[in-house]
């Protein structure tokens, strides 16, 4: 067909960093996503102008996925900060408000921007080298004898999401709730190639966040659909079980593709049941205790099995699926119109029923040592139940990205003040040299460097919402919070523990306010035997990525020359 409009040439914007329409838009979205970070960030309303449902959160995967611009350098930013969260599951805020501000300080320091992507690529790597080296003082090896380390882990991801409404009983209830689901799947004593279990999560709304729990094995939803007599040979030896994921409904759609030729007076909907009723008379001789089917299961088969005690459950769910088979041991039938393989039972240990508010649930243990897991979510409201959902799934992958590097970072903005600290000490030492390895002069190299670490700072000053004064001590370089009422010559008085809370504030330290001048140092490591441990960590492959991912997107961003856009 031929076009009814004459295509239009495609839109080249030329420097786009340069557009104070752009600018605004970047400066407005670093605004956006910093006012949401931390445990006191602010809370924002997503919905959709054609309608739809309203979604309170400030969880970043939820509002970049949200955030629809026509600009392309925010698209970039954007997609660039939700693969690494679809990746590490955290500190995607963190990523997304470093990444602009020095976009923003680039552009404010008025440096080449060839410049400032060798400096700020320079600077990354000086702070990666600190953070993986052995003798790093921001961040801490984590010993799985001891769950102390991985709660305070857990609960600094959970508490960072205010859009949950727990309070600090409810928060650090759910914390030990994740390590305790996340212990259970990890199998054990196992040879060979480990694969690690799942948790399987049930949410149940109206209840006290106190209620949740975590039970080893599954859990399955049969409400209304399940009575059991608990006589005594279903727990005297394992039940044998049976998987379908082929419908049992009866229905001729179900019974694949292809032409099927009917003879004349011949009844299908009787035929199609007749072999549904021999597929279970089989599964009864063969002692079937427990038959379940992904899909639906036709009436006069469920009653039949129901009458020979076989316990029936329909409508298990793709999402349960593999975890039954991981559990079980069953192998899915996926037709019916073999006969049952003796591989396809699987064995259940043991099966009781639970009560969690109007749903009733059946409790599945395993034959052996099993690495499934189910935690039922309890809380007030849809909204901050479908949150806390979300919320305790990415703290389950952060708590498993441990397992590959075992270390986490000093939290609540300290890891970001002392990198600050510390790239300013090592950038200050050799700076003749260093400035002409990357082709810039000295000036430009320590305005660079400046820019830098304000940006670092910037994001640990974002966790203060609530018009409260950020500071740095000039020892252990760590972050400090101050309320706004408090008076500055009360400073040493008002401060308690820094933001991770290892250190305690005392009259010997000195404070400075961030981002302002101060004169550089060397940070001072943290005594080893000090009884105190850190309150608020966070995830080390995390944040690493992270900070990597920020200024990686940050310099793209930089050495964007043209944009080309097809207006048509």
């Amino acid at each position: 067909m031929s076009r009814l409009v004459k295509k239009c040439p495609s839109l080249c914007v030329d420097l786009p960093l340069d557009n104070t329409d752009v600018c605004n838009k970047l400066r407005l979205l670093r605004q956006l996503l910093a006012s949401c970070y931390g445990p006191t960030g602010k809370l924002k309303l997503v919905h959709n102008n054609i309608g739809g449902h309203v979604v309170t959160t400030s969880t970043s995967s939820v509002l970049l996925a949200a955030i629809s611009s026509s600009q392309p350098l925010v698209s970039l930013i954007t997609t660039s900060i939700l693969n690494h969260v679809s990746r590490f599951s955290d500190c995607g805020l963190f990523a997304a408000t470093l990444c602009l501000d020095l976009i923003e300080q680039a552009k404010q320091s008025g440096l080449r921007g060839n410049v400032c992507i060798r400096l700020n690529r320079h600077f990354l790597g000086v702070c990666v080298s600190y953070l993986q080296r052995g003798d790093c003082c921001c961040k801490v090896k984590l010993d799985f004898c001891s769950s102390h380390n991985l709660i305070a882990l857990a609960r600094s991801v959970i508490s960072s999401k205010p859009a949950c409404m727990l309070t600090g009983q409810e928060t650090l209830h759910i914390s030990k709730l994740a390590v305790q689901a996340f212990l259970l799947t990890l199998p054990c004593d196992k040879p060979g190639t480990v694969s690690l279990g799942q948790t399987v999560t049930i949410s149940v709304e109206g209840h006290s966040v106190l209620n949740s729990a975590v039970f080893p094995g599954l859990l399955v939803d049969v409400t209304g659909v399940l009575c059991i007599d608990k006589s005594e040979n279903l727990s005297s030896h394992p039940l044998r079980t049976l998987l379908f994921s082929a419908s049992l409904a009866g229905d001729i759609p179900e019974l694949g593709d292809g032409i099927i030729e009917v003879s004349s007076g011949v009844d299908t909907d009787a035929q199609i049941l007749d072999q549904l009723l021999d597929l279970g008379k089989q599964a009864v001789e063969d002692d079937v205790k427990l038959f379940v089917c992904q899909k639906v299961i036709h009436p006069v088969l469920q009653q039949y099995l129901r009458s020979q005690g076989v316990i029936v459950i329909e409508r298990l769910g793709i999402t349960h699926m593999e975890p039954f088979i991981l559990l079980t041991g069953a192998h899915p039938v996926a037709t019916l119109h073999t006969a049952l393989p003796a591989k396809a039972y699987g064995k259940v240990r043991d099966l009781s029923i639970r009560q969690f508010g109007s749903k009733t649930m059946l409790h599945l243990l395993g034959p052996g040592e099993s690495a499934i897991c189910t935690m039922v979510l309890c809380h007030r409201n849809e909204t901050m139940l479908s949150e806390l959902k979300v919320v305790c799934q990415k703290t389950e992958h952060v708590l498993r990205l441990t397992l590959r590097e075992p270390y986490a970072l000093f939290g609540g903005g300290c890891t970001e003040t002392h990198l600050a600290a510390y790239v300013r000490h090592e950038s200050t030492n050799g700076v003749t040299e260093s400035a002409a390895a990357l082709g810039c002069s000295q000036s430009e190299y320590i305005l660079g460097m400046d820019r830098f670490c304000s940006s670092l700072e910037s994001v640990a000053k974002s966790l203060e919402h609530n018009g409260g004064n950020s500071l740095i001590d000039l020892t252990h370089a760590h972050h400090w919070t101050l309320p706004a009422d408090v008076m500055n010559r009360c400073v040493e008085d008002s401060l308690g523990f820094c933001g991770c809370g290892l250190v305690e504030g005392s009259s010997s330290k000195k404070w400075t306010y961030l981002n302002t001048k101060y004169a550089e140092f060397s940070p001072a490591a943290l005594t080893t035997d000090s009884p105190v441990q850190p309150r608020v960590l966070d995830s080390f492959t995390a944040k690493l990525n992270a900070l990597q991912v920020a200024v990686e997107t940050a310099n793209l961003a930089l050495d964007v020359r043209y944009i080309i856009k097809d207006v048509n």
